[in-house]
């Protein structure tokens, strides 16, 4: 076999790969949502991030197989990766509270509609979990007032969940 013909199997392969991955994470966010009760725009997003990672990384190892050196791509995502980090680093509570709301999606037991009371050393706050958004989750109070806390802070805090009995 030439080197085109072992580049279009490896190329083959990778792609069948990122298919499998894909179709493999959309059931398992799939049946989350099922299981968690959480809104189905919240598992539209956490998709489209993770499949954004996907698609970068099955880039990388397409241009990688075609022939792009390796110290040259190195030096093109080095580059955009500071590049976003400069922008971003004013905005570090946001990329903060991305991943707190992937954290959240896939291993809090706090889901739609549960009472909870977050407990904090100088206040309690106890309220039914009426969203949970990609930055924020929305708590109503029983004086009917909305509470919304920040996803990295709301899993730093310790959390009282009041099962049904």
């Amino acid at each position: 076999m030439d080197t085109i013909n072992i580049k279009i199997i490896e190329s083959v392969i990778v792609i069948i790969a990122y298919i499998l991955l894909r179709i493999i994470l959309s059931k398992l966010i799939d049946r989350t949502i099922i299981n968690k009760i959480v809104q189905k725009q919240r598992g539209k997003i956490i998709k489209k991030a993770i499949n954004l990672i996907f698609f970068s990384t099955c880039s990388i190892f397409l241009l990688i197989i075609w022939g792009v050196d390796q110290s040259e791509l190195a030096l093109f995502i080095s580059t955009v990766l500071t590049v976003i980090g400069i922008a971003l680093f004013a905005q570090w509570s946001i990329l903060s509270n991305i991943t707190s709301s992937i954290i959240i999606f896939f291993n809090h037991t706090v889901k739609l509609e549960d009472t909870i009371t977050i407990i904090d050393k100088d206040y309690e706050i106890e309220g039914r979990v009426s969203d949970i958004g990609l930055f924020f989750v929305i708590l109503k109070t029983k004086e009917s007032e909305e509470v919304s806390i920040p996803n990295n802070v709301f899993i730093q805090k310790m959390i009282k969940k009041k099962i049904n009995v």
